[in-house]
C-alpha cells in the first residue's frame, strides 16, 4: 500500500523531486464541489488519460475540507479517499507514487500523483 510520501520501486532521487514539488505538473485536477462518486470517476479519467499521454506527474486538489469541531479540524472526505482510491483498482496499476504537495501548490489539500510510465508492446 502507498503512503504520502513513500516512493517504493522509485528511484531515490526522483522520489525526492516529487516530494519537493520540484518535477513538471503536466495535468491538474481541481475537486473543489465535486461529490464524492463525480471525485472518483474525474480522477479515474484524470490518470487514464494522463497515462495515454505519456504524463509523469500530475497534481490532484482535494482541498483541506472539514469544518471546525469541538475536536479542532476534521480531514474532508476527498482528502482521506483520495489516498484510498489510489491505493485500488483500477488506479494502483498506474500509480507509482504520491506525496502531499508544496504549499505552492495547495499544501496539505493537495497531492502530487507519480505515473507509471506506459509500456509499448514489442512487436517480434
Amino acid at each position: 500500500m502507498l503512503h504520502p510520501g513513500a516512493a517504493p520501486g522509485v528511484d531515490r532521487n526522483t522520489g525526492a523531486r516529487l516530494r519537493k514539488g520540484e518535477l513538471p505538473i503536466e495535468a491538474t485536477l481541481d475537486l473543489h464541489g465535486f461529490t464524492q462518486g463525480e471525485a472518483h470517476s474525474a480522477l479515474i479519467a484524470l490518470i487514464a488519460r494522463a497515462r495515454a499521454l505519456g504524463h509523469r506527474c500530475v497534481l490532484v486538489v482535494t482541498g483541506k475540507g472539514g469544518k471546525e469541531g469541538s475536536g479542532g479540524r476534521t480531514t474532508g472526505v476527498l482528502r482521506a479517499n483520495v489516498p484510498r482510491w489510489l491505493n485500488e483498482p483500477p488506479l494502483r496499476a498506474h500509480v507509482l507514487a504520491f506525496a502531499n504537495a508544496r504549499p505552492r501548490h495547495g499544501g496539505e489539500g493537495a497531492l502530487y500523483v507519480l505515473i507509471k510510465r506506459a509500456r509499448e508492446a514489442r512487436s517480434r
